[in-house]
């Protein structure tokens, strides 16, 4: 099938599973980001929607994915269990990053992972199992510390995003720092709770995210114009921990 630039539903086979998603494809894509949604979320959460669409403008295709079937979703809104099954939930990541590596509009693309919840560790164990398929990950309020031993392995550039008012998740997010041995950075949004609902919070992420994509996805020639706004610059009204990156 040949998609035209614009928002297409697509069917993503996974193994024996199907998996529903939004591909967005740009015009010109320079790259392509695989969401991997959180704790009882979907596809359709707004706050991952706007990210996309501040991705899209900034020509990076999109690929918002449920990771889990409508009949897992209904037991996992019972029972909670599923959505904290990360070694699934990173299986079918890599299998839909696998799928857009076999489409013509996406297979040259290089891919990056954008994780919030329980979805970032998925996507850090995804990272490390198959460090070739991604170029870069972020994560939004994310739980990188159910990585687990997956952390020290993860190669590509890693940005963890915590709100300033989400305490328990900042020191979670410190924690998971410091096991990573790639190039790594964990932005604080000062005043942002665990969805950032704040005004102005989400707009942030969504900022620092399509930097960090476009610093580590887009070949040089194509950003030249991002590097006056790279994270390795300041960032004005956001405190940072930088850590030097460890051999």
């Amino acid at each position: 099938m040949e998609w035209q630039a614009g928002e297409h539903v697509v069917r993503v086979p996974v193994g024996e599973t199907t998996l529903d998603g939004n591909l967005t494809l740009p015009a010109s894509p320079i790259g392509v980001v695989l969401f991997a949604h959180g704790s009882g979320s979907s596809r359709h959460s707004p706050r991952n929607r706007y990210v996309a669409r501040v991705l899209n403008e900034a020509g990076l295709a999109t690929l918002l994915v449920d990771l889990l079937t409508p009949e897992e979703e209904a037991v996992d809104s019972r029972t909670g269990h599923l959505r904290f099954n990360i070694m699934l939930l990173a299986k079918r990541l890599l299998g839909a990053a696998e799928w857009l590596k076999t489409r013509p509009q996406t297979r040259q693309l290089a891919i990056g992972y954008f994780g919030a919840s329980t979805g970032a560790a998925a996507a850090l164990v995804a990272a490390a199992e198959r460090p070739e398929l991604v170029g870069a990950v972020v994560s939004r309020g994310g739980r990188p510390d159910l990585a687990g031993e997956a952390l020290p392995r993860v190669q590509a550039p890693t940005l963890l995003i915590v709100g300033g008012n989400d305490f328990q998740v900042i020191e979670l997010n410190r924690a998971a720092l410091a096991q990573l041995r790639c190039e790594k950075q964990l932005i604080i949004v000062p005043g942002a709770t665990h969805l950032f609902e704040e005004p102005n919070a989400l707009e942030e992420v969504a900022r620092l995210a399509r930097v960090w994509f476009e610093t580590h996805l887009v070949p040089a020639q194509a950003s030249d114009h991002t590097s006056a706004n790279t994270p390795g610059g300041s960032v004005s009204g956001t405190s940072r921990v930088d850590l030097p990156r460890t051999e």
